[in-house]
């Protein structure tokens, strides 16, 4: 009970000096209407071959609602893979959170399967001055099709600025020599991004994502300076986000300036977001689906978090 009263204590009253900063990919977050000419749209509906409906989305609703309370109502949620602005605001409007005072930044992508990355956070800890989508692109200049990243600049009450960017980076599909590139052009545009912001003079900057790939590729190197990757510890460690053929693995990171003085990166190993490894030792994430079979969980990845120290410069 001492346990609960502190956490509740503290999601209402942060403090001031602080933000608690989450990421998590959602695994297919999607509405159950077949309203739009996306790929994965009409598979996550009634009548798809996932046969996804009102009642399993708002199971996963209210099981994303239930682990950002566990997590302590962090002041800053990135996300990815979600559909649209829908779900989000059934999120914010149909759960507990609807108490709280989270908003919403969202921008639809060009990704052929209709996910998109997304970020919420509590007005009362941040005001929001300018936000818009970063396309990617390929190597002749077209638009990549694929997720944007999202840039988002707050204040906060102090006078703080600072700047978050959500990734979802291209995946692995097709082979290395298909997708590194694909993954090499984001880690690019990341760090345009990065340095236009300093060169601005917004120096308090948090990157997140799902990278799609673990902190030993050394492309990870053109981004610092200006930006330090939060995940290597954790990665030399043997932790990870998801779990593959038994063997856990980092892509869900943190990448940071210095002068938001952060924390150290956790990795939430949320007890009801898992289950039992039946083909190998330990716990994996508890998925929505596997394969066809509904599993009723909501997602192969595990949230991460960090938390930043807004002190002056």
């Amino acid at each position: 009970m001492r346990t609960l009263f502190l956490c509740l204590f503290l999601a209402f009253n942060p403090p001031s000096d602080s933000l608690k900063v989450m990421f998590w990919n959602l695994e297919n977050y999607f509405d159950w209407r077949n309203d739009s000419t996306s790929v994965s749209d009409a598979e996550f509906s009634g009548r798809g071959a996932r046969r996804w409906t009102r009642k399993r989305f708002y199971t996963k609703t209210q099981a994303i609602a239930k682990t950002i309370l566990w997590a302590g109502t962090p002041d800053v949620i990135g996300v990815a893979e979600v559909e649209n602005a829908f779900v989000l605001r059934r999120l914010l409007d149909a759960t507990a959170l609807r108490k709280l005072d989270y908003k919403i930044v969202h921008f639809d992508s060009p990704d052929p399967r209709g996910i998109d990355v997304a970020l919420l956070y509590r007005s009362s800890r941040l005001e929001l001055t300018e936000a818009r989508p970063c396309h990617l692109y390929n190597e002749d200049g077209t638009v990549m099709a694929t997720r944007d990243i999202l840039l988002a600049q707050f204040r906060t009450p102090e006078g703080a600025d600072i700047a978050f960017l959500v990734n979802h980076h291209p995946s692995k599909y097709g082979g290395a020599a298909v997708s590194g590139p694909r993954r090499r052009r984001a880690i690019l545009r990341l760090k345009e991004l990065a340095d236009s912001l300093l060169s601005a003079g917004t120096t308090r900057i948090l990157a997140m994502g799902d990278m799609n790939d673990t902190p030993d590729n050394p492309d990870y190197q053109l981004l610092d300076p200006p930006l330090v990757n939060l995940a290597e510890p954790l990665h030399r460690q043997g932790e990870g986000t998801i779990k593959y053929d038994g063997a856990w693995e980092l892509i869900d990171q943190f990448f940071v300036t210095p002068s938001a003085r952060p924390g150290p990166m956790h990795i939430l190993r949320v007890p009801f977001l898992t289950t039992k490894d039946p083909a190998h030792t330990g716990t994996k994430p508890l998925r929505t689906y596997s394969g066809p079979r509904y599993l009723g969980g909501v997602s192969d990845h595990c949230p991460i978090m960090v938390t930043i120290f807004l002190l002056s410069l």
